[in-house]
């Protein structure tokens, strides 16, 4: 195998697919793992040897990350002429589970057991509907800085893919963080900040979460967008807010819609009738 052919696909993934760091290290992480378990230049794997590999993978989405990562390699291979075949293996199949989300009776029902006198009550009361209210990842809104909030928006910088959005934020989400800002006087261009003053970090946040509200951030993300799609928002602006790439990671969410939508149809008459 080429020497610097992991480099060349770690400048591939982070240049040309301008991939997140983080995705790009899971990546190159992946096809090392590959290479270690089996002991053989890479570039002379067959499918046979990567299907050894996988088989020790039982979680579904674990397996699909895998082979995400093993597809893409020898993709770019064969493409760059580096030797090997064109490995490709289908993904495993996913249960199409919908995804968890709470109600905004039920946030608020959470929040509301939050002290806001103190300077901490203030900020998880802040982060928690900021969270609900912007429908950012977790790690967007850690990266969040006071000038990225201006206006009653909320540029986000720290995205997958490095793409920048731009999302509105609600009235209450906006008076809690003002709110927390205030109480805190800090000068920090960091919103999101510890006791210690320093960047809150992922952990410290899926606590706060997880204490007021019992799930996790990610949750407050399907939150949002379950909310926007029973209000009847267009799957296709919930996309754009939600900062996804393919409108099919995003469809997940019609299966809400239409069971919003069958629920409705039972006021017509004519399902009265039936009753």
């Amino acid at each position: 195998m080429p020497a610097d052919i992991l480099e060349a696909y770690r400048l591939y993934l982070s240049v040309h697919k301008a991939l997140a760091e983080e995705t790009v290290s899971s990546y190159i992480g992946d096809i090392t793992q590959l290479g270690e378990h089996l002991q053989k230049p890479l570039l002379s794997l067959e499918t046979g040897d990567i299907l050894l590999f996988l088989s020790q993978f039982h979680n579904k989405r674990t397996l699909n990350r895998k082979l995400s990562s093993i597809n893409s390699f020898y993709r770019f291979c064969h493409e760059q002429e580096s030797g090997g075949s064109s490995i490709r293996i289908p993904m495993a199949k996913l249960p199409q589970n919908l995804p968890k989300y709470l109600g905004s009776d039920e946030i608020m029902r959470g929040v509301s057991m939050i002290d806001r006198s103190t300077l901490l009550g203030a900020r998880d009361y802040a982060l928690i509907l900021f969270l609900y209210a912007s429908g950012c990842r977790i790690s967007e809104a850690l990266h969040a800085r006071r000038e990225d909030i201006s206006g009653g928006w909320f540029k986000i910088r720290f995205a997958k893919g490095e793409k920048e959005r731009m999302v509105p934020l609600a009235p209450a989400a906006l008076e809690a963080l003002a709110h927390y800002l205030e109480m805190a006087g800090i000068t920090s261009s960091d919103v999101w900040l510890n006791y210690k003053g320093e960047r809150l970090s992922r952990i410290s946040a899926f606590k706060i979460v997880r204490k007021y509200l019992g799930c996790s951030p990610h949750v407050l993300r399907h939150s949002f967008a379950t909310s926007l799609i029973l209000g009847g928002a267009d799957l296709r602006v919930v996309q754009e807010l939600l900062g996804h790439s393919s409108l099919v990671t995003t469809q997940i969410y019609t299966h809400i819609q239409r069971e919003n939508l069958a629920q409705t149809m039972t006021h017509h008459p004519l399902y009265k009738e039936q009753r």
